[in-house]
């Protein structure tokens, strides 16, 4: 399993979250297993979203798609969001 971590701007965090949420299909499609939402709890419209992926091949294909392009544009994201792929090492319960 690969992490996709985008750390990103967004204008308005409501519009950003219903573009999203429409984009979820898309996002199944091209092979996400999933998505968490974190939001900076002093700058709302500060977020990270991170996706689960089978491999890291198809993260950076689903990252660099002209489709995720214009639905960040859509979305309201200001400028590029910072990208980091992300080995699953190990989870605990605490």
């Amino acid at each position: 399993m690969i992490y996709l971590m985008a750390i990103q701007k967004v204008e308005d965090f409501n519009r950003w979250k219903e573009v999203f949420d429409k984009h979820s299909t898309k996002r199944r499609v091209m092979g996400s297993k999933g998505a968490e939402i974190l939001r900076d709890s002093n700058r709302p419209n500060e977020i990270v979203v991170i996706t689960k992926w089978e491999d890291e091949d198809t993260a950076k294909k689903f990252s660099s798609s002209n489709d995720l392009k214009k639905v960040m544009k859509k979305a309201g994201v200001v400028g590029f969001p910072e990208l980091r792929f992300l080995d699953d090492i190990k989870q605990t319960e605490h």
